[in-house]
């Protein structure tokens, strides 16, 4: 277990702890709200380039097209288990609203997976970004499809257009950046990479410490939310992300010996939504509690992926492998 306890010594999650530590203290720490959406971007477009740059140096064999395979998989199947556990205490809207989340992912849980296997000087295959953004969309679907097929007789005829609820979700800000970094990553020639590293790589574990200081403030103001909501919520957020994450590190285990690549699957079995998702529901199922959906995923599951997870799952593929 000693190593287990050492992954937790990685600069970006003690920033992302003191940070926490700073909301639940009341004290009036805080990033300004441009410098964190810049910093964000420049987070998305650095990892875009990097994974389609690696991208344009691999062999697109079987592996790539299991991985991405595996990655649909996982988005349309969580949301439907975790749907039928969450509606013995919600009704039909926030149960599918919250399946939603926990079958998309988190973008900034993934960035920092990878600064973890940076630090821990892994590899990862550039591929993994192209898995990520597809995740976003099909748990979105899933999670509308079930609140459609499930919602009381008398709101049936309530539908909700899936054209607009897919456009949503693929032409999101985040989704939409990471996919076009991924593209002109692979399209730059190994000379025209090597010219912006310093941007792309020297500087990106510094603007990842400053981001997850920001997001451990931002998780720390939501905990409040999901104590006064119920301790089933509270319970599912800190326990399903490790039956997700174990499911699908055991999973990506029989397609790949890549741990960087097995730890990601992981965290993307892991994470849940709290941008795509949020921003697809409030449109199309306004009848959902963001202050249920919302909490849950920034409040109780990003920090306890990001402070436990990630190193958990590292821990147990080095046992495993």
């Amino acid at each position: 277990m000693t190593g287990l306890f050492e992954n937790l010594t990685n600069p970006a999650l003690l920033f992302f702890i003191l940070g926490v530590v700073a909301s639940q203290i009341k004290n009036d720490l805080s990033i300004p709200e441009n410098s964190s959406k810049f910093i964000s971007i420049y987070l998305l477009l650095s990892i875009g380039f990097k994974g389609g740059n690696e991208l344009s140096h691999s062999d697109a064999g079987g592996e790539i097209y299991w991985s991405l395979l595996l990655g649909i998989f996982l988005a349309a199947v969580v949301p439907v288990f975790t749907y039928f556990i969450l509606r013995r205490k919600l009704n039909t809207e926030n149960s599918g609203a919250v399946a939603a989340a926990y079958g998309s992912v988190s973008a900034v849980t993934f960035v920092t997976a990878i600064s973890f296997l940076e630090f821990k000087t892994a590899t990862f295959g550039g591929h993994m970004i192209a898995v990520m953004a597809l995740m976003e969309a099909p748990a979105i679907v899933v999670g509308i499809m079930l609140i459609n097929t499930f919602r009381d007789s008398k709101d049936k005829d309530d539908k909700i257009s899936f054209g607009g609820v897919l456009k949503h979700s693929l032409n999101n800000a985040s989704v939409y950046l990471i996919i076009g970094s991924l593209i002109i990553g692979y399209l730059a020639s190994d000379q025209q990479a090597e010219g912006i590293k310093p941007f792309t790589t020297d500087i990106f574990k510094g603007f990842l410490s400053v981001f997850l200081l920001d997001m451990g403030i931002r998780s720390g103001r939501h905990l409040g939310g999901i104590k006064e909501n119920s301790w089933f919520l509270l319970l599912f957020g800190i326990f399903i992300p490790f039956v997700n994450g174990t499911a699908a590190l055991l999973l990506a285990s029989l397609i790949t010996e890549s741990v960087g690549n097995i730890l990601l699957f992981a965290i993307l079995g892991a994470s849940a939504s709290y941008i795509a998702v949020p921003a697809a529901m409030k449109n199309a199922v306004p009848k959902a509690n963001p202050g249920i959906y919302l909490p849950m995923a920034l409040g109780i599951t990003f920090p306890v992926n990001v402070i436990i997870g990630i190193p958990f799952y590292f821990y147990l593929i080095e046992k495993i492998l």
